[in-house]
């Protein structure tokens, strides 16, 4: 009777324990450190009751194990001893010898105590002393791995009151210990004499402690405090960062954080420039229901702005700044809207002060409503394109002026449910309208006062309605020939108003209708050849495009067809132009040979050659446009030029490809690229050459040669150097050089870089020197290069 009753207290208490696991809630190490999310989490506040994070099944079966159980009604004690063993809810605690006190409440754990929690942490201990509340409670010898490897031990810990937990000469790292030698130092650690972790404030706080690597003690913390881990926004300051211009100076930036709301908060950096002053940046988030936005704004009075060039946007200001915003909202599963747009004094104001998200050259202000359903979908954008250059307006290389106003581009696509006559029917449809403030010319020897080589944008409006349906239906053969038919209907109703003109005579239409009509038919034979030491596939192809001439053809305003190459991957495209300003027309047949081979060594090898015919009709590539479309293309001739391309991998991480345009008759290379890699433990490295013969028509007199270069060399296992380059032949100019030297583990990353750059034959170089040092589940330190 008296052991029946007694298993029953030892059954409820150890229910109760397992239930809590506050053994792991109150002891978990995740307690120490998670700076670098404070900042950026939107994630939910957690309650305020201690251990919330953590539940448990109140359903789920206890099981306790051990060699005795022994009842002592006189102490009124209850012992589970030898090899003791207590599993509830996936979680685990062992132990040698487990004590409970029905007098004073407390249970006592000692012998190798381990917990191991059903998410993956564990706790060991020499000895566990705690309420069977869990209010209060003492661990002895206390050391935690947690499953994002990371690592906590105390000589002791006390839980009292029921939300405060102290650690003892505490140490913290998330660096390994060195497999050969355990003994030998960690490469960082934090160190304190107390860890105060408080539940009701949700803070960690670090009192007595100091900051160690490699077993040093490199510079003390007196007292400072951080978010507790279940806590991921929380106000404070954020990491400094560096950076270092030729212009600017050395700067170093300063960020604070307010937790404003669990949905809402507000961050502001400030970085002193020892040439160019204070820049101060602030931004604003907010999260709703179905979405999130943001505002940014950034501004700077510039102390020395004849730093700069003088001929440059950069000196023409003392107040410089930006305002910018990012949107995104789901109106429905289905339907979602947002925009990301940018205002500035000038126009490179972000580029040079390097605002993050917005320091690229170009800029793109956009509104959109996108809609998807299955494979129909619908895309509704407003763009507004910006160039960020140092140029002054007004000047013959300056292009921000030239950028134009989409109002708007709409594209729609939709496929017929189910088969129509046995083939797919899709409709795709383009609406484009355009307002360009200032002609984007380019004048014969760059002279304003000569004729006009090419209109790449038309000053004005104009506007494109484009519509096109498109079945195609596919057939196997028992020879394994695959046919593909196909038809297709296109109409485009176009609509200009501009007093713009092309050299000295007015030939820009106002208004025009352009009809297409397609049939075409694609062959395709896959051949299969298979030994015993290599698989490969031989696939011959060949398309014939039956076709009306193109209406217009080059007398119509091109802005989204102009960025046109022909090469093997464009090859078996039915309309190779780049988009819808343009349309192929006339009868074109392309044919080619699509190899590709695995080897049993690891090697494999793809490639793709061949040539394009215009078999009758007007030739669209024949006729350039007013942005010079199709000239020089290897395509304007009744024989295209030979296209192809090469790719060769291996599983040691060796790779080569090659790709290139041919002249039809003398077989010399007109563009091409060779590029060679190994990626590598040890070793990664990249080389790359680019030439491109010279093109008259497009400006180009001389050939264009450009040759890149990077390598990473890991030596001392975490240890690497670094490089890359870039070197323009023609002029005879090392356009960007980067050097540095790097190190990364588990816990630690370190990195130092030297950046020169210069413009294609200039002399003047710009410097700088980036670095970044990160230490896991700390913070980063530092630049980005």
């Amino acid at each position: 009777m008296g052991l029946s009753s007694s298993r029953t207290v030892v059954s409820e208490y150890f229910t109760r324990l397992a239930r809590g696991t506050a053994l792991a809630c109150i002891f978990s190490t995740s307690v120490i450190i998670s700076m670098s999310s404070v900042a950026y989490s939107q994630e939910a506040a957690p309650s305020d009751d201690f251990g919330s994070q953590y539940q448990t099944n109140p359903d789920a079966k206890m099981l306790l194990q051990a060699d005795n159980l022994i009842v002592d009604r006189d102490q009124n004690t209850v012992t589970a001893a030898g090899n003791v063993q207590i599993e509830y809810d996936g979680n685990r605690l062992v132990a040698r010898q487990v004590v409970y006190n029905q007098k004073t409440k407390r249970m006592v754990a000692k012998g190798n105590v381990e917990i191991v929690e059903k998410d993956g942490n564990r706790i060991y201990s020499d000895e566990i002393d705690v309420t069977d509340d869990f209010r209060d409670g003492f661990v002895n010898g206390l050391r935690v791995e947690t499953v994002d490897d990371t690592r906590f031990a105390a000589e002791s810990a006390e839980r009292s009151l029921g939300e405060i937990t102290t650690f003892n000469n505490g140490v913290y790292t998330a660096c390994r210990a060195c497999e050969k030698d355990p003994s030998k130092p960690v490469l960082w650690q934090v160190k304190a004499k107390k860890i105060i972790w408080n539940g009701t404030k949700k803070t960690v706080r670090f009192e007595g402690g100091r900051f160690e690597m490699f077993g040093k003690s490199l510079f003390a913390l007196p007292a400072f405090e951080i978010a507790d881990p279940t806590i991921k926004r929380k106000s404070g300051f954020l990491f400094p960062s560096f950076l270092y211009k030729d212009e600017l100076g050395f700067g170093m930036r300063v960020g604070y954080f307010w937790n404003l709301a669990p949905n809402y908060d507000i961050t502001t950096y400030g970085t002193g420039l020892t040439k160019q002053g204070f820049l101060s940046e602030t931004e604003w988030r907010h999260r709703l229901e179905n979405g999130s936005y943001n505002i940014r704004v950034a501004g700077i009075y510039q102390a020395k702005p004849g730093e700069f060039g003088s001929a440059t946007v950069d000196a023409q200001e003392r107040f410089r700044g930006m305002v910018a915003s990012k949107g995104d909202f789901k109106i429905n599963p289905r339907w979602s809207f947002g925009w990301d747009v940018i205002a500035q004094t000038d126009k490179n104001f972000s580029r040079t002060y390097k605002i993050g998200g917005y320091s690229g050259e170009s800029l793109t202000s956009n509104v959109y409503l996108r809609g998807i359903s299955g494979r129909n979908h619908l895309d509704i954008n407003l763009y507004k394109f910006k160039v960020q250059e140092d140029v002054l307006n007004g000047t013959t290389n300056a292009v921000d002026t030239k950028q134009p106003w989409v109002l708007p581009s709409v594209d729609y696509l939709y496929t017929v449910p189910g088969s129509v006559y046995g083939g797919e029917l899709t409709i795709t449809s383009n609406l484009q309208g355009i307002y360009r403030e200032t002609s984007d010319k380019i004048y014969l020897n760059q002279n304003q006062n000569n004729a006009v080589r090419f209109l790449n944008g038309m000053k004005g409006t104009s506007a494109r309605l484009t519509t096109e349906a498109e079945w195609k239906r596919t057939f196997i053969t028992e020879q394994g020939l695959v046919i593909t038919p196909l038809l297709a209907l296109r109409g485009d109703a176009i609509g200009i108003s501009t007093n713009d003109t092309f050299g000295t005579v007015n030939e820009i239409r106002s208004q025009a209708f352009r009809g297409m009509a397609t049939a075409g038919l694609e062959v395709r034979w896959p051949i299969l050849f298979s030994t015993t030491s290599m698989t490969q596939v031989l696939e011959p192809t060949a398309q014939i495009f039956v076709r009306n001439d193109e209406p217009y053809a080059g007398r119509l305003p091109n802005e989204d067809a102009q960025s046109f190459v022909f090469d093997a991957t464009s090859l078996f495209q039915r309309d190779k132009f780049s988009g819808y300003d343009r349309v192929e027309g006339g009868t074109r047949a392309n044919l080619g040979l699509r190899y590709s081979g695995n080897m049993n060594n690891g090697w494999s090898i793809h490639g793709l050659a061949g040539q394009s015919f215009q078999l009758g009709g007007l030739n669209s590539f024949a006729e350039s446009d007013f942005a010079g479309a199709g000239a020089d293309s290897g395509l304007e001739g009744k024989r295209s030029d030979y296209v192809a391309m090469l790719g060769m991998s291996n599983n040691s991480g060796l790779a080569f490809a090659a790709r290139g345009r041919f002249d039809k008759d003398s077989f010399d290379v007109k563009r091409g690229e060779v590029e060679a890699s190994h990626s590598g433990q040890i070793v990664q490295a990249s080389v790359k050459y680019a030439y491109i013969a010279k093109q008259p028509d497009y400006g180009y007199a001389n050939d264009r040669q450009e040759v890149s270069l990077s390598a990473s060399t890991r030596f001392k296992e975490n240890w690497r150097v670094f490089g890359s380059g870039t070197y323009d032949i023609v002029s005879e100019t090392l356009v960007r050089a980067q050097s540095g030297l790097a190190y990364d583990d588990e816990c630690f990353t370190y990195s130092m870089a030297y950046i020169q750059t210069r413009s294609p034959g200039q002399d003047k170089i710009s410097h700088s020197v980036g670095f970044n040092i990160s230490f896991r589940t700390l913070g980063d330190l530092g630049s980005s290069f």
